[in-house]
């Protein structure tokens, strides 16, 4: 009898034991050196963390959202089952950094349901891979979710530390930041004075707020970069500083507030965390790559990567306008002295291109409109009506004669509604002319007034002008965009965007400082290709501009089309300037697209040196840049194959080289080298190097 009173008591002290006890239960890694647990607080709240061999990287960190028709869905919840597998696979991208892609990853998908009558159900699915995590939200059908707008995403992100961090703030409407480098607990706008005060295309809600991808490094070494991917009707996502070093999810806004609009069956985009032991390991991960959906399109030999010039930088410069007439007011008017876009001048760069064997010719301030651009005026662009001194049709024939593609351009001054209701005829126009490829720009204030760059109404719109592109043979080079998220997997005819404080701004404002492009890679470049538009070689400007500059030396401009990574790269500068100059070969060699990519050293915000073979050939490029202070690197050829020879063809800063003094000394050598060979690097304060490695015949 005795024994028959406990056993019961020993049944219900475990029962109550099991009630009271969070649920757990984790997945590792492929080679297992991440480890993800998921589980639910004691009231019933979806959490999770992160370690690495052991040691946590994401603390105990909640989730949940609040939505609008049926409240908090963050708590009470109850675990319904679970369901773990693994996925190895290799793929082969259009274009890009390698020739094949590993998306090896193990995955644990969560099925949650509140409890009570009626409940709402929420599953959450993670994927782990060798190099970090990505999670998502996955609403299924149901009766007690219909209808959902969603208020407040509640993705929590617990870091271990007051980590150091690369960062620019969370505007709404704007990535042209520089980057600054403080710790996490000293993000804040506050102290930065960045006059958008009176600009309605720019819009920082929340001071201790950044956009992503956001990196940072740990005190004990770890690199982390925090972003997403496969963003599909949804609002971008910012992240938001915290009390205990936590980072929480804030969605950007639709005009009335609310964040996300939409109906089950749903899922939200990958939350991603990518975790390495170097800066250089971030640059090679693909997991937002492979988050992403394959591809799409099942003709794609219409796309191009390539190398283009343009009717563009003498914009900037103010050597000619975008707009034939000139308004008071307009940003078409840089105070140049005629209209760029003629037929006239557009034969001179397709001569140049045709010379040089410089495939694409981006023209800009063709169509009509462009007087109004920046003005409080509405619809103003025609993107099928060419200025009368442009004659398109002339043209494109002319640069077809000389196997030079013509690269169109919409700008729509942020107005998506009007670009939405001639976006099909646009693109319909360009086809039937020949034109395969167009820059796409944003700059102005979205209209529908109220509405943000990257909230849930420009996420659909950039994504119809991806798909109406396509259906039309067209590749988008987006500027003034939506971030990048790694939808080029899925839609590879979306090849480039801006989403960067680029080259331009040193030609009109206080120029962006040597380590600005030490610090691009391992941030913005994280979430995919930067049009970037390297290339400058009259780095003073003094003809147009003597009060502006680059802030580089002439070799680290070259450095930047291997260490800057885009399918569409610009030589930017104006023909006149790469006329005769020996370093221009560079520009000429260099490959767009690529078969490997070797990160040779890295340390972010001070220096990054890259080797890259172009695809399909044996051609090795090598490019190594500097901040402000002068570096000495040398290099192993062990990526070179065993018994061949090979030209290197280095172009470097001279000895008196100097961002600042003397920015144009350059020296252009060549020597044999062979796999086993070493090379000596030098770089000037604000230097670079630029190395072509092509095979002896």
């Amino acid at each position: 009898m005795k024994n028959q009173t406990i056993l019961p008591l020993i049944l219900l002290a475990l029962l109550l034991s099991c009630q009271t006890e969070p649920e757990t239960t984790t997945i590792q890694s492929p080679q297992g050196g991440l480890q993800l647990e998921f589980l639910l607080s004691d009231t019933g709240i979806p959490q999770y963390t992160l370690t690495r061999n052991g040691a946590p990287v994401i603390d105990t960190s909640g989730l949940g959202f609040n939505l609008r028709e049926s409240g908090v869905l963050r708590e009470g919840f109850t675990l319904v089952s679970t369901e773990a597998s693994e996925t190895r696979e290799s793929w082969t991208p259009v274009w890009g950094t390698q020739k094949e892609i590993l998306n090896h990853y193990n995955e644990l998908l969560v099925e949650l349901s509140e409890k009570g009558d009626n409940p709402r159900k929420l599953n959450l699915r993670f994927r782990l891979f060798d190099d970090g995590l990505g999670f998502r939200y996955e609403f299924p059908e149901q009766e007690a979710l219909k209808e959902v707008t969603i208020m407040e995403e509640y993705t929590q992100f617990r870091l271990t530390g007051d980590h150091l961090a690369w960062w620019i703030p969370a505007d709404y409407d704007s990535y042209e930041y520089l980057y600054h480098n403080t710790r996490l607990s000293e993000i804040d706008t506050a102290g930065y004075n960045y006059n958008i005060q009176d600009r309605a295309d720019r819009y920082i809600a929340n001071p201790h707020a950044v956009n992503t991808p956001v990196t940072m490094k740990t005190g004990d070494g770890l690199y982390l970069s925090f972003h997403e991917a496969n963003l599909t009707d949804y609002a971008g996502m910012t992240l938001g500083v915290q009390p205990g070093n936590t980072l929480q999810s804030e969605l950007v806004p639709w005009s009335d507030g609310t964040k996300v609009r939409t109906q089950t069956p749903f899922v939200s985009p990958w939350r991603t965390i990518l975790v390495a032991d170097t800066p250089g390991a971030l640059l090679t991960s693909n997991l937002i790559l492979n988050l992403n959906e394959p591809n799409q399109i099942e003709d794609v030999s219409w796309i191009e990567p390539m190398k283009y010039t343009g009717i563009w930088w003498e914009l900037h410069l103010g050597k000619t306008s975008w707009s034939l007439r000139q308004q008071e007011g307009s940003w078409g008017d840089k105070g140049g002295t005629g209209h760029g876009a003629t037929t006239e001048n557009t034969k001179k760069y397709i001569d140049f291109n045709a010379e040089h064997g410089i495939r694409g010719l981006l023209v800009e301030g063709w169509n009509q409109g462009w007087e109004y651009w920046g003005r409080d005026t509405l619809g103003y662009f025609n993107f099928y009506t060419p200025y009368p001194d442009f004659d398109i049709e002339a043209l494109v024939e002319y640069a077809k004669s000389k196997n030079v593609a013509l690269i169109g351009h919409h700008e729509t001054g942020g107005q998506a509604d009007h670009y939405d209701a001639q976006l099909e005829k646009a693109f319909e126009y360009y086809n039937k002319l020949g034109i395969k490829a167009v820059k796409t720009g944003y700059a102005g204030p979205v209209t529908p007034t109220g509405e943000r760059h990257h909230g849930q109404y420009m996420v659909r719109h950039q994504r119809r002008v991806i798909e109406m592109a396509a259906k039309y043979h067209i590749m988008i080079d987006a500027h003034e965009p939506v971030k990048q998220t790694g939808l080029r997997r899925t839609w590879p005819n979306l090849m480039a965007q801006e989403g960067v404080r680029g080259m331009e701004y040193n030609a009109w404002s206080d120029g962006n400082p040597p380590n600005h492009t030490c610090i691009i890679p391992f941030t913005r470049m994280l979430a995919g290709p930067i049009d970037y538009t390297p290339g400058i070689f009259d780095i003073t400007f003094n003809q147009y501009k003597p009060d502006n500059r680059v802030y580089t030396t002439l070799a680290k401009q070259l450095a930047l089309y291997v260490t800057i990574y885009s399918p569409l790269q610009m030589a930017a500068d104006l023909p006149e300037h790469y006329t005769g100059n020996p370093a221009f070969q560079f520009i000429q060699e260099v490959g767009v697209d690529w078969d490997d990519t070797r990160i040779l050293n890295a340390e972010i915000g001070q220096y990054l040196t890259v080797a890259r073979k172009e695809k399909g050939t044996n051609k090795w490029f090598i490019g190594s840049i500097t901040n402000e202070e002068p570096r000495e690197f040398t290099i192993p050829l062990d990526f070179l194959d065993e018994g061949k020879i090979y030209r290197a063809g280095i172009y470097k800063d001279s000895e008196t080289a100097h961002w600042k003094d003397n920015p144009m000394a350059f020296v252009v050598t060549s020597t044999e080298v062979k796999k086993g060979d070493t090379m000596t690097l030098k770089l000037a304060p604000g230097g670079g190097q630029a190395v072509s490695i092509l095979p002896v015949e």
